[in-house]
């Protein structure tokens, strides 16, 4: 499977060298000092002597585009299989890549965060990071006979934005609180689900680490949004709203599908039967697991740094997302007072 394995992001931003290094936000020392006891080695603490096997399936056959739809009843065992595969090496893959993204965004933000306690912070999520990158790759290389798919569209779009913005605040709002949200999203449902243990285990490992990273946003953020002028806020609403319609939509897994073999007729089938399911009542595993997280957590936590604005609570409504419905929140309490 070849790929484009590279490609060139103009970025500008300025560094500020702070040199104040006291103390001033005691809970953002506090995430920093979580991170450093947290810390594992993909190395080590991963049992990569486990087997996978493909055979039984990667995914829960639920996560799959059109599972239960009549053209996947037509399949055989064998195919269901294959599709299985397939699908999950490409969500991985795109996982990959966003971590990999991460990885960069969060270099910059040490960078250009303006205070010493976030400085800190940010060095911790860009090994963080690192490592989940490393244990997606190597997951996908040793136990996926190197199925790496490439980035999907409006994904290389956003981090594409991440990186070229100069702005803290706005890599934050991406990365942060709308991207975490979405890993997590995912990473929690592959940690439930899974038939792979090995792959389960890696999932819990990295959600250990993701619920931090979304810490720092709803630490970081507020006094700053607070305090916009009336244009930066709405450049702010602006760019949330489009991060959350990268994130959901257009993550389509069509290179799986043409992989196996299936008609353009038949991926337009497995289109309609998507779109199907995620408005009934009756597709228990993303109603249940993924909107649980991205569809309450993201506005709980968009509430929590002042950002849930009539605009943006306006934009959410035209992807889908009810803002009046108050998930499961992130605790803040479990991260910093630990």
């Amino acid at each position: 499977m070849t790929a484009e394995t590279e490609h060139v992001v103009e970025s500008r931003y300025e560094t500020i060298y702070q040199r104040d290094y006291a103390v001033h936000a005691a809970d953002m020392r506090r995430l920093y000092e979580n991170a450093k006891r947290d810390q594992w080695n993909v190395s080590k603490d991963i049992d990569w002597s486990q087997p996978v096997d493909l055979e039984a399936g990667i995914f829960a056959d639920g996560m799959i585009d059109g599972y239960g739809g009549e053209l996947w009843n037509k399949l055989d065992r064998k195919t269901q299989r294959d599709l299985n595969v397939e699908f999950s090496c490409w969500r991985l893959s795109q996982l990959l890549h966003g971590e990999a993204g991460a990885m960069l965004a969060c270099s910059q933000l040490v960078n250009i965060v303006p205070t010493t306690d976030g400085k800190f912070f940010q060095s911790t999520q860009v090994v963080d990071e690192a490592r989940h990158a490393e244990a997606l790759a190597r997951y996908l290389e040793e136990k996926c006979d190197g199925r790496v798919y490439p980035f999907s569209g409006n994904l290389k779009i956003l981090f594409d934005q991440l990186l070229g913005e100069g702005k803290w605040y706005l890599k934050t709002v991406g990365l942060q609180l709308v991207g975490e949200t979405f890993a997590v999203g995912l990473f929690r449902m592959i940690a439930e689900s899974a038939p792979d243990p090995l792959l389960r285990s890696i999932s819990k490992r990295i959600l250990s680490d993701e619920s931090r990273h979304m810490g720092f946003s709803v630490l970081g953020l507020p006094n700053l949004i607070a305090n916009l002028s009336e244009s930066e806020l709405r450049e702010v609403e602006d760019f949330t709203v489009e991060a959350c319609r990268l994130v959901l939509r257009g993550q389509f897994p069509r290179p799986a599908f043409e992989r196996i073999g299936f008609s353009e007729d038949e991926i337009k089938e497995i289109q309609r039967v998507r779109v199907e399911n995620a408005k009934s009542n009756e597709y228990v595993m993303f109603r249940q697991m993924f909107r649980r997280e991205m569809y309450t957590q993201v506005v709980a936590n968009m509430r929590k740094v002042g950002l849930l604005t009539p605009r943006v609570a306006e934009g959410l409504r035209k992807l889908g997302i009810d803002p009046s419905v108050d998930g499961r929140a992130y605790s803040l309490e479990s991260q910093v007072g630990a």
